[in-house]
C-alpha cells in the first residue's frame, strides 16, 4: 500500500466565513475527515475500534494556512504517519488547490486510546503495517514543545461543555477548542485578519457539563495571542495556545 493517503473536497457555503473563505475550523474538519477515511481504507475505521472501546485522541498539533481557499474550489489533502513509537503516531498533512499549489500544512501527535479505561494503550501492528511510515515530514512544528499556560488575560469567557462539544471518545473534541479561541479574538482581528498559524496543546480532557475558563491575551510577537482554557472546579489545564494572525489583503 502507498504510504500517503489522499482525499479530495469540493468546498461548501455552510464552510465559509462572510468574506467567502473557508474558516479554520472547517478546514480542522477537513483535516480530520481525511484522517477518518485513511483509518477506514485500512479496515480499522473510528467506529470499527469505537466498538472495542479504542480510539485516536490528538495532545499537541500545529496548523499554518498560505492561503484560505474559497466557496465552490476544490482542495487536496494529503496525509502520512512519519514517525510512530508504541502508543502514539504523528500524522502530517499538506493542504493544496486544485493546481496542486501548496496552500497550507499541518501536523498532529496521536495517542491510541482506551476510551473506557481513559488510557494510552498499543497501537495494533497491523495498523503500523497497513499505513507504514514516510520519513519527509510536513511542517517543521515542535509537537513537544511546551506552550506556556496564562493565568489571566485581556479576555475572559466561561464555557459550560454541551453534549454537542463531545465527541466518540467522550471528551472535547479539539476542533470545539478552536471554536472558543475564535470567539475569544477580538473582533478587528476577526474581520480584518487571517489566523495563519495556530500551536496547541491538549493537556487534560474536558467532558460533558465541565466549566471552563478561557483566558486570551496578546502575545510578545505582533499580531499573535496567547490562550489557555482550564477547569474551573479542578483549576487543571484543558488546552494551551499559541494563534498568529495576518491583516487580510
Amino acid at each position: 500500500m502507498n504510504n500517503t493517503f489522499e482525499k479530495e473536497f469540493a468546498l461548501r457555503y455552510f464552510e465559509m466565513n462572510k468574506q467567502g473563505t473557508i474558516t479554520p475550523s472547517s478546514m480542522l474538519t477537513l483535516l480530520e475527515e481525511t484522517a477518518a477515511d485513511h483509518c477506514e481504507i485500512i479496515d480499522h475505521s473510528l467506529y470499527q475500534l469505537g466498538n472495542k472501546n479504542m480510539g485516536w485522541v490528538l495532545v499537541s498539533g500545529c496548523l499554518e494556512m498560505y492561503r484560505y481557499p474559497k466557496y465552490k474550489e476544490n482542495i487536496i489533502i494529503k496525509t502520512w504517519m512519519s514517525e510512530y513509537s508504541s502508543v502514539k503516531g504523528i500524522r502530517e498533512n499538506i493542504i493544496y488547490d486544485e493546481r496542486r499549489n501548496v496552500i497550507g500544512k499541518a501536523k498532529g501527535l496521536w495517542i491510541f486510546f482506551d476510551i473506557s479505561r481513559r488510557r494510552p494503550i498499543r497501537i495494533f501492528e497491523e495498523i503500523k503495517t497497513k499505513w507504514s511510515s514516510f520519513e519527509e515530514v510536513s511542517i517543521a512544528c515542535d509537537l513537544g514543545k511546551v506552550i506556556p499556560e496564562i493565568e489571566s488575560g485581556d479576555i475572559k469567557t466561561k464555557i459550560k461543555v454541551q453534549r454537542y462539544d463531545t465527541d466518540m471518545n467522550e471528551h472535547v473534541n479539539n476542533i470545539r477548542y478552536l471554536d472558543w479561541l475564535m470567539d475569544s479574538i477580538p473582533k478587528n482581528y476577526i474581520e480584518n485578519y487571517a489566523l495563519t498559524a495556530i500551536d496547541g496543546r491538549f493537556l487534560g480532557e474536558a467532558r460533558l457539563k465541565d466549566r471552563l475558563i478561557n483566558y486570551t491575551r496578546k502575545g510578545s510577537e505582533e499580531n499573535s495571542f496567547l490562550h489557555t482554557i482550564k477547569n474551573i472546579d479542578t483549576n487543571k489545564v484543558c488546552a494551551t495556545a499559541i494563534t498568529h494572525w495576518s491583516p487580510i489583503n
